[in-house]
């Protein structure tokens, strides 16, 4: 009797382990059924047997077609049956997904954020006139707030022209324009006025669900 003892590291190996191993030797015996109408008749009762096992799947969209590719998958595509949705390619099930673009980082000036990059590629991709020249003032002025929320102190109009330019690799080029931005003390004073306003209305919020939770309790 102890001969006939399977050891789980003597079994087959579960492609789909959630469906347990009997589901996986009905997929098995549907393989070795010797016609075509044979093997698709089984494999709609093990379809059947599946969606049993997936109750909360139900709803889902493309339920039956995503049992259906389940099957051909445990089956390692080699169950010739009927689908209605026809057999998934095996080459595409193994491909690998392409690499994804991380966002270029620039450690010396990480204060300016990911974003600036874009913001000056756009910039530069502008045909030269009034629009192009106020989106790069904007976003100069935008880059010496960042420079000052990281600082907290002031920063020279130059500092910031010469990061400008840099970043843009000499596209735009601020250094010798006599047009000043935003003062530092103005974007100090809209970046407190700003974290104030939100600080403010969270508290407010709070107090505001506070006094509902007391009025809702009952008094004895």
């Amino acid at each position: 009797m102890i001969d006939d003892i399977e050891y789980n590291t003597e079994r087959e190996h579960l492609i789909i382990p959630e469906y347990g191993r009997h589901v996986q030797k009905m997929v098995n015996f549907a393989i070795k059924q010797e016609t075509k109408e044979e093997r698709s008749k089984v494999a709609k009762a093990i379809i059947s047997v599946m969606g049993n096992l997936q109750p909360h799947l139900r709803d889902v969209p493309d339920f039956q077609h995503k049992l259906w590719d389940q099957l051909f998958i445990m089956s390692k595509f080699e169950l010739d049956a009927d689908s209605p949705y026809g057999m998934p390619s095996k080459e595409l099930l193994e491909e690998r997904p392409e690499t994804l673009e991380y966002p270029q980082n620039f450690p010396k000036y990480r204060f300016y954020g990911n974003n600036i990059k874009t913001m000056i590629d756009v910039a530069i991709s502008w045909e030269d006139g009034d629009l192009k020249e106020a989106l790069i003032y904007t976003i100069a002025n935008h880059m010496k707030k960042c420079f000052l929320n990281w600082n907290k102190d002031t920063v020279e109009d130059s500092v910031i022209f010469n990061h400008l330019f840099e970043l843009s690799n000499g596209e735009l080029n601020l250094k010798d324009s006599e047009e000043e931005l935003t003062d530092s003390a103005s974007l100090i004073k809209s970046s407190n006025k700003k974290k104030y306003t939100n600080t403010h209305s969270s508290k407010k919020g709070s107090q505001s669900k506070s006094n509902t939770s007391n009025r809702n309790k009952k008094r004895y």
